[in-house]
């Protein structure tokens, strides 16, 4: 097998990454700069704000990530970067530094899909058995993806609104809580013991696809059935009462877990020969979900797998990674690499 070493460059929406990624010896560097500070006084991310920073820092995180790999531009072979999809803005910038780059250096280049990238990130630390079940959920994307082998796998089912992740968003924001939502929503469920104090709708959706945007109104008209929403002026009425709050998170990441547990539980009666479950995405990083799959997996008598913090929310290490099997399967893209 040849060896590959590629740069890996991500600026799908609110974070610079550069990683570098060798075929032979693994990931060497993963480096990130996050936006997720300035955004929250926002309440979400603000497309032009995130363009601009991605600007100001991808120059510095790709110095930064050859430096921490102990390599120098000359010593890359190919540059991976995320063409779509994204932030239009966002990955503008991050494609037309990758095809600088690849341009004035004489590199080969590799466009890589963001989705890709989550759908394999848990094989970077993990030897995964094909064909399994990849469960990729974040602030942008719910899905669920059958992964036959390294580049093939196919959608079985995604949000048909609104995302997961985007669900604790918009609901830690109905009680004033900061952006991003995930984390607080966790941190409050926690100090309950994770109880289901109000039973919200599981969801009729049927066949393998998502919808939490029915989750997100049925909260909602529950909160103004208990006084602690004022629909008319879009004010919450109880910002103090912090044990409300604890038992509005624990009930919704309860509710999530289940419905998660129910898709997966339906795919894998409709593809028995499944051998694993990936759970990946920024809200793989919650806890409380990776414990609930675990006892799911245990269940079934499958392995459940997820990659570490740094690798389940937006980065470059995925990209790279993405890069070095399509790299050795000679699918490299022409210098007119388009977002679109």
């Amino acid at each position: 097998m040849k060896r590959h070493l590629i740069l890996g460059i991500e600026s799908s929406c609110d974070e610079t990454g550069a990683a570098v990624y060798d075929s032979v010896n693994g990931l060497l560097s993963n480096e990130l700069y996050s936006q997720v500070d300035l955004h929250a006084w926002h309440g979400g991310v603000i497309p032009e704000l995130a363009s601009r920073l991605h600007m100001e820092k991808i120059g510095i995180i790709v110095q930064t990530s050859l430096d921490k790999a102990g390599v120098t531009l000359q010593d890359i072979d190919t540059v991976a970067v995320t063409s779509k999809p994204g932030l239009p803005g966002a990955l503008m910038i991050g494609v037309s530094f990758a095809k600088a780059l690849a341009f004035a250096q004489n590199k080969k280049l590799i466009g890589v899909n963001h989705l890709e990238g989550h759908v394999f990130s848990a094989c970077i630390e993990h030897t995964i058995p094909f064909p399994f079940l990849c469960l990729t959920v974040s602030g942008g994307h719910s899905s669920l993806y059958l992964v036959t082998d390294y580049g093939q796998y196919q959608s079985i089912g995604h949000t048909i609104d609104d995302a997961a992740g985007e669900a604790f968003d918009k609901i830690a924001k109905l009680m004033n809580l900061p952006y991003p939502g995930g984390p607080v929503i966790e941190k409050l469920a926690e100090q309950v013991n994770f109880q289901d104090f109000f039973n919200y709708t599981r969801g009729a959706m049927a066949g393998l696809n998502f919808s939490f945007s029915g989750l997100k109104t049925a909260i909602l008209y529950d909160m103004v059935k208990r006084g602690a929403y004022d629909l008319a002026t879009k004010t919450f009425l109880k910002p103090d009462d912090i044990e409300f709050q604890q038992q509005v998170a624990s009930s919704l990441l309860v509710c999530m877990g289940d419905i998660f547990e129910k898709k997966l539980a339906l795919a894998l009666k409709e593809y028995p020969e499944i051998q694993a479950i990936s759970f990946v995405g920024g809200v793989a990083c919650n806890k409380y979900l990776r414990r609930k799959l675990q006892t799911f997996c245990e269940k079934k008598k499958i392995q459940l797998f997820y990659p570490s913090g740094k690798l389940c929310t937006d980065n470059a290490g995925m990209i790279a990674f993405v890069g070095a099997y399509k790299a050795q399967q000679d699918q490299y893209s022409e210098l007119d690499l388009s977002i679109f």
